[in-house]
């Protein structure tokens, strides 16, 4: 019971600090951010770099979506299932893939660059520019889901209809 109090004061100051620099740098809002890159993570600990932070968050989620991504381009050690899902895929569908993986790409090197050296202003400009990039692909990651999702499913009819156990 103390622990959520403890994050629920976490959290709002957290979004009394954001609103200054949402202000400040023409930042999107703390809601749009939380929904999609689950920022409020940051309210468990203290910090004097809050948009460093921020983007951190941000870019977990580009690198997690770019790593299931790289498991499909290039499946050298990927898990069984990967392998019944690729089988399943068209030649449009590994271009949407091919897409995404492109984009998520310039998400991580911006990011990279941002880790070597400290500057509030590039910080913010970057979280500006990921949550435009990412808003523009909603659609495209959609599709994805649904792809893979089919790609699945195919494979898994295949498996009943050659079953004679």
């Amino acid at each position: 019971m103390a622990k959520e109090k403890k994050l629920e004061f976490g959290l709002s100051i957290l979004k009394n600090n954001y609103e200054k620099e949402r202000k400040r740098y023409k930042l999107p809002t703390f809601q749009q951010l939380n929904e999609e890159f689950e920022i409020e993570r940051v309210a468990d600990h203290e910090t004097d770099m809050l948009l460093r932070d921020i983007r951190k968050a941000i870019t977990e989620k580009a690198v997690a979506f770019l790593r299931f991504l790289e498991l499909v381009l290039n499946p050298t050690n990927a898990p069984f299932f990967m392998f019944a899902i690729l089988k399943n895929l068209t030649a449009p569908d590994k271009k949407l893939i091919e897409g995404i993986y492109q984009k998520l790409c310039e998400f991580e090197i911006k990011a990279i660059s941002l880790d070597m050296d400290y500057n509030e202003k590039s910080e913010a400009e970057f979280i500006k520019y990921a949550a435009k990039q990412w808003q523009s692909m909603h659609n495209e990651m959609k599709e994805l889901g649904d792809v893979i999702s089919k790609a699945w499913h195919a494979s898994s009819e295949k498996k009943e209809r050659n079953y004679f156990g």
